[in-house]
């Protein structure tokens, strides 16, 4: 099939990012928090539990201008900068980006300035976050507990259902795409790939929540994995550069898996 229209989806921790934003701010400016966010994980709704860690961070002292250069230095695989303004640039395909993301507002709108990649996404869907005016950082779920909620029933958090939010974008939208192509880590991106057709592509981090649903899941939902050697060179994407015996190979690894999206066939 000749692909002259693309969606390129991302999420945004551990997908286009090399860390997980949530924890990587607390680890960088107040890591006894980090700590306390571990130990209250199973307990709290977690955009609740990181809007807690934000107030005690700002009661502690820490600064706006602190988490924000904590944002600015995060692993971003420059590769990852130079693969996506490559597609995004190239005409054939023509390319479209769109963010769907648990993190928030702040966190990838920093991260996008400093790599400038601040143009790269149509949209970018995330949990909604501010800055008071005395510098502390007020994040919310992007669905709010006290209204309507999402209908999912596959397993997304109670913040955001990726699925709904894939439909309701392209909806909006109104564009027809020859092909989407997913790009997650977590187990809350496995509800929107279930919307795809067999025309899509989805690429998932290795060993995480995604790529264990699917082996999992995967083949009771009627999902499928390519067999040429492209495209499973493609999905394997390493969780973390410690997954690699030649840790240089990453580099090309990731702009090969863009150049790939760059065909049509």
């Amino acid at each position: 099939m000749a692909v002259s229209k693309q969606l390129v989806v991302f999420d945004f921790d551990w997908s286009m990012a090399d860390q997980d934003t949530d924890r990587w701010v607390l680890e960088v400016v107040q890591p006894q928090l980090r700590r306390k966010m571990r130990e209250l994980t199973d307990h709290v709704q977690w955009t609740d539990l990181v809007a807690q860690m934000m107030e005690e961070l700002h009661a502690r002292g820490s600064t706006r201008e602190q988490v924000e250069e904590a944002l600015r230095i995060m692993p971003f695989h420059p590769a990852m900068v130079r693969g996506v303004r490559k597609l995004k640039d190239a005409q054939s395909p023509e390319t479209t980006f769109l963010c769907l993301s648990n993190a928030n507002e702040v966190y990838i709108g920093t991260i996008l300035e400093a790599r400038g990649l601040t143009d790269i996404f149509d949209e970018i869907i995330t949990n909604p976050a501010t800055w008071t005016p005395s510098g502390m950082l007020q994040v919310r779920r992007r669905i709010d507990p006290s209204g309507p909620q999402h209908q999912c029933k596959v397993g997304c958090n109670p913040n955001m259902c990726k699925g709904e939010e894939l439909t309701a974008y392209l909806e909006r939208k109104g564009t027809k795409f020859d092909r989407i192509v997913y790009i997650g880590d977590g187990s809350n991106d496995f509800c929107p790939i279930l919307r795809l057709s067999s025309d899509d592509l989805v690429l998932a981090r290795l060993y995480r929540g995604l790529d264990k649903r699917i082996k999992l899941e995967g083949e009771a939902a009627g999902l499928k994995a390519q067999s040429s050697s492209t495209t499973l060179h493609a999905f394997k994407i390493p969780k973390n550069q410690k997954d690699q015996k030649n840790v240089h190979g990453l580099n090309n690894r990731i702009e090969s898996m863009m150049h790939y999206l760059r065909i049509a066939y």
